[in-house]
């Protein structure tokens, strides 16, 4: 967008995903405004210089809602009783409800477009948010169908201004998606990490970093996950459900894998193969970076030392080989001498970086 609309921005709720929304707009010359429900809050989120937590003097361009699902409505329908806006969006994870409330409260929906930006972290509050939170990540818009076109076009540009990519969907087609590709997988995730929480500590010890992605988004505020899976608590049940046949099959083919009969031992591995297979096939679909294509990525792990400046050293080196490096995971023991970094890098220039470690001292893990 080559015009400049916004000027000034209100944000109500200054958790995560308000605050990261508020620093990107500051960085971008925006006057913002602050309020929470709990004033301190919004007092941190002003003290890392996401805008002010003073009430607006004038009518701002937008006001952002970043509350749970649930509370969209009523901060919606205060709001525009309170005409601090001219035009309104929310950043809630789920839409189709809070829509169809909004409708039923005779909300102004001609001021009112309804967001989602696909992007969090484990971490909760103001002191986790970042300005560039939402680079490149999928931010989904909800207009209904009386949505003014200069309040999308000012939303458009809060999306422009974060760095993401706009995605425009039907709110129920919408909570279809995440519940699939979010919310699903978060009950999932809890789940395997419930099985820690019972084991041995020796037994947890030994995690290495695939049980460590597989959980990670289980570290989550399980408070603020209530009220996301309570408002797409049906998607995500039916979807739990079809879930749960797989692993019906799964544990029939793994009990049958320890028969002792032959037969019975070949078809259990067929099944469990082809349990296998269609998630290797299902994971290919989203291995490339965030709005791009299917990527293939390779890790490179490299023994580093415990010396001062190691990580900078090696992070150097991979860029003077001309590679990015996408992800990376650092494994280290207290005590010891030495750790493992696992680079995640293209496929493709993996060799190179490999090469180019090599020729610099540095050792390979296979």
């Amino acid at each position: 967008m080559d015009t400049v609309i916004m000027e000034r921005a209100l944000v109500v709720g200054t958790g995560l995903i308000g605050t990261s929304a508020a620093l990107a707009m500051k960085a971008r010359g925006v006057s913002v405004y602050l309020r929470d429900a709990a004033p301190g809050m919004a007092r941190i989120a002003a003290s890392l210089g996401a805008g002010t937590d003073q009430p607006p003097k004038e009518r701002v361009d937008l006001a952002v809602v970043a509350v749970p699902p649930a509370l969209v409505p009523d901060v919606l329908v205060a709001l525009q009783a309170e005409g601090v806006a001219r035009h309104h969006t929310d950043v809630a994870s789920v839409k189709a409800g809070p829509q169809q409330d909004v409708i039923a409260l005779a909300c102004d929906t001609v001021s009112y477009v309804g967001g989602h930006p696909m992007a969090g972290s484990e971490r909760s509050g103001p002191l986790a948010a970042r300005a560039d939170l939402f680079e490149g990540c999928n931010w989904v818009l909800t207009p209904t169908p009386d949505t003014d076109t200069e309040t999308l076009n000012t939303t458009l540009e809060l999306v422009a201004m974060c760095g993401a990519v706009p995605v425009v969907m039907e709110a129920a087609a919408h909570d279809r998606a995440v519940g699939l590709v979010s919310h699903a997988p978060h009950v999932v995730a809890s789940l395997v990490a419930a099985l820690l929480d019972q084991a041995e500590e020796r037994t947890v010890s030994l995690a290495g970093s695939g049980v460590r992605d597989l959980t990670r988004i289980a570290a989550a505020d399980p408070m603020l996950w209530v009220d996301i899976l309570s408002a797409n608590a049906l998607v995500v049940a039916d979807l739990l459900e079809e879930l749960s046949a797989g692993m019906d099959d799964a544990v029939a083919g793994l009990r049958a894998v320890a028969a002792t009969d032959e037969d019975k031992r070949s078809s259990g591995a067929r099944v469990v193969e082809t349990l296998l297979r269609r998630g290797q096939s299902g994971r290919a679909r989203i291995s490339g970076k965030r709005g791009t294509g299917p990527v293939q990525y390779e890790t490179v792990t490299v023994v580093i030392g415990d010396q001062p400046g190691e990580l900078a050293r090696l992070f150097t080196d991979a860029s003077d080989a001309g590679v990015n490096i996408e992800d990376v995971y650092l494994e280290h023991s207290a005590g010891r001498p030495t750790g493992l970094v696992q680079l995640s890098v293209v496929q493709d220039l993996a060799d190179v970086l490999v090469a180019v470690l090599r020729s610099r001292g540095w050792k390979q893990r296979p």
